[in-house]
């Protein structure tokens, strides 16, 4: 998938899968737009923080691991 300039980005779900999601972001008052903003800088914020090398951390990028890779 390339990753073009531009400020937008394009995915495909399943048909179910949008008629959901934006059922419970209308809802919940909220816009794709607005939710997947908060979602990225979530995630971001917390794959750009530094490991203290705990136990946790260690458990939690095992699990994010095993994610991405059965993607």
């Amino acid at each position: 998938m390339s990753i073009g300039t531009s400020g937008r980005i394009v995915i495909e779900v399943e048909p179910e899968l949008k008629r959901e999601l934006y059922a419970n972001l209308a809802r919940d008052g909220i816009t794709l737009k607005e939710w997947f903003l908060q979602e990225a800088r979530s995630y971001l914020a917390t794959t750009n923080q530094l490991s203290l090398g705990l136990q946790d951390d260690v458990v939690e990028e095992a699990r994010r691991t095993r994610v991405i890779e059965n993607d």
